[in-house]
């Protein structure tokens, strides 16, 4: 029995801030977008507790809310907000291609890609437990609720060090937990760290455990790689800094991508390598990563697709 195949004129892949943006954009144009969430509907804002820092929120708001926000925003228009993870696709035609959980086949004349990005961790039990606890993978977004405290940082990368710099002008002290005996960030950056007075630099140390009340951070277990010697440094705030992974396995050989396996877009554009795809957010974002400049290239995505497809239409004519 041969399987029924659903056409769409917009397909968003991903959900998030991107993600949904894309389809408020896409639904008021009439292009009826079909959004597939993937595993985490809402993204890496769903992992957060308080969000302060995106416009409309003078009181702030929790990540998860917020992000329920956008879909009822999105629905209120029209898109159709689906649970599922895209399998398989197949960019080589003038139409597009995907498969849905391996099983349902979906063709595209347009496709926003909004599958975000993942945070690297340790890979510590606690490191989970805390997680929007004192826990954090972005000191831009949550850096303000240390203001005042003694916080700790891992890594060694110019992320590292610009995030420590920047937690340095909020915390009373940032410890800055470097694995190996040097930095890997460049020396602008280095000379920034070793010239800020409040940083405190642990050469050859490893964070081994995130201690806590239950409910918050109260310090971090780390122990020298060289000496053995282990202590605990008292903190509010645990931030990694070890990078983050673009979600885009599921392109590779099909899309342009940078060294680390970010989206690569034409200059001032979302537009992909592929006629008709389109990528917005933190896919192919490794500069800003912030919910709000998400949003906006999502908006940039959905307005994109549409004159694509009135360009298209045209020529038809």
């Amino acid at each position: 029995m041969s399987q029924e195949i659903e056409h769409v004129k917009c397909l968003i892949i991903g959900s998030g801030p991107a993600g949904y943006t894309a389809a408020i954009y896409a639904a008021r144009a009439d292009l009826k977008p079909v959004m597939y969430t993937g595993i985490v509907p809402g993204g890496q804002l769903t992992q957060t507790t308080d969000v302060e820092n995106f416009p409309g929120y003078p009181d702030g708001i929790l990540g998860p809310q917020m992000m329920e926000d956008f879909k009822k925003q999105a629905e209120r228009f029209g898109t159709q907000v689906r649970f599922g993870y895209i399998t398989s696709v197949d960019f080589s035609g003038d139409v597009h291609r995907v498969v849905v959980d391996g099983e349902k086949t979906i063709t595209a004349e347009t496709v926003i890609i909004a599958t975000g990005a993942t945070a690297k961790w340790l890979g510590l039990d606690s490191e989970q437990k805390y997680n929007g606890f004192g826990v954090s993978a972005c000191a831009v977004c949550d850096g303000f609720f240390f203001r005042g405290q003694d916080v700790a940082i891992v890594g060694a990368g110019d992320t590292a060090a610009e995030e420590a710099s920047y937690l340095a002008k909020l915390a009373n002290k940032v410890h800055m937990l470097v694995r190996r005996d040097e930095f890997r960030a460049s020396k602008a950056m280095q000379h920034r760290v070793l010239s800020t007075p409040n940083i405190e630099i642990h050469y050859n140390t490893e964070a081994r455990e995130i201690l806590g009340d239950g409910q918050n951070v109260t310090a971090v277990a780390v122990s020298n790689n060289q000496t053995g010697e282990e202590k605990q440094l008292p903190i509010t705030g645990f931030f990694v800094a070890i990078g983050h992974k673009p979600n885009t396995e599921l392109f590779e050989g099909i899309l342009d991508m940078d060294g680390n396996g970010y989206l690569i877009t034409k200059p001032d554009s979302t537009q992909t390598n592929i006629a008709g795809v389109f990528a917005c957010g933190d896919v192919q974002d490794h500069v800003y990563r912030q919910a709000v400049t998400a949003a906006g290239t999502g908006c940039m995505a959905a307005l994109e697709a549409e004159r694509y497809l009135a360009a298209k239409a045209h020529v038809m004519i």
